[in-house]
């Protein structure tokens, strides 16, 4: 069984929602107060085990690679004032052991495609997809890590999903489930995008994380580009899923979508009050802000 150590992160949109904010500076280095939203990911990547990261970047995306380049005129500038601990931060943004790849994507024609620019880095082997945009965090672990481990123990590619409520489901990619139940996953016979609540298979809904067997390069490439030309990588998802090599994995966390504005405040409250340095202050402040 082939070891999943290489991640997709796609990162060549141009963040229309988040505009002016978005014009100069992409909308993945946007902060979580202090770390920006791809940085995460890329960490939760690197928890599970991954040694690869393959951004898939634009033109306009440059600073992408330099927030994860090495900047040894800061290290040393901070160095020299004594602020060693910040230097350090700065100088480990990754762990030593973790090489990062940038791919430009010369035409945004879809999430299909932008995975499929990736195939030169990773070849035929599983890989990791992370949207940076749905923020998700859990008790223990990461989405990331348990699809990992999902697809080592059964090679089936590992969707993740969460249930959504009937009146959101519209909203979604919805997994059409199977009746056969295993130890690991949910067999996955397709996904349906955007149905009704009547023409809903399930309430299974598929976020933006996912471990991708890589035959899913072949799928791709014969995937015919749909609305606006783009190709979609849940078209060359559901041809493995007729072939029964797809499952889903239930996400048991929190999921905020930072490509929206609402959500991306909500993931910076919930990290806020969660952190040890000010989440007591600053659960106080709303306290006295909303009374």
């Amino acid at each position: 069984m082939n070891r999943v150590r290489k991640a997709v992160f796609p990162v060549a949109g141009f963040g229309t929602r988040f505009l002016p904010a978005t014009k100069a500076m992409p909308k993945e280095l946007l902060p979580i107060i202090d770390k920006p939203i791809i940085q995460f990911a890329v960490e939760e990547a690197a928890a599970a085990g991954i040694t690869t990261m393959v951004f898939v970047t634009g033109r306009s995306k440059r600073s992408v690679e330099d927030h994860f380049d090495s900047n040894f005129e800061l290290e040393h500038a901070l160095s020299s004032k004594g602020r060693d601990a910040e230097a350090k931060m700065v100088h480990e943004i990754v762990p030593p052991h973790v090489k990062c790849v940038f791919v430009r994507q010369p035409e945004q024609l879809g999430l299909g495609h932008a995975v499929l620019c990736a195939k030169p880095v990773v070849g035929d082997e599983p890989f990791a997809v992370l949207l940076a945009d749905d923020f998700m965090v859990q008790n223990t672990g990461s989405a990331t890590a348990d699809l990992v481990a999902a697809y080592e123990a059964t090679g089936k590619s590992m969707l993740c999903v969460s249930k959504v409520a009937a009146d959101q489901i519209s909203k979604y990619g919805v997994i059409d489930p199977g009746s056969q139940h295993h130890s690991v996953g949910i067999d996955v016979r397709g996904i349906v995008e955007k149905p009704s609540p009547d023409e809903a298979p399930s309430l299974f809904a598929s976020f933006g994380r996912y471990v991708l067997d890589g035959s899913i390069f072949s799928r791709l490439e014969n995937t015919a580009p749909g609305k606006g030309g783009e190709i979609q990588l849940v078209d060359a998802i559901n041809a493995l899923a007729l072939e029964g090599d797809v499952r889903a994995l239930e996400f048991m966390g929190d999921r905020y979508d930072c490509g929206d504005k609402l959500g991306y405040l909500k993931a910076i409250t919930a990290v806020a009050l969660d952190s040890k340095e000010f989440g007591a202050d600053y659960r106080s402040f709303l306290a006295d802000l909303t009374r």
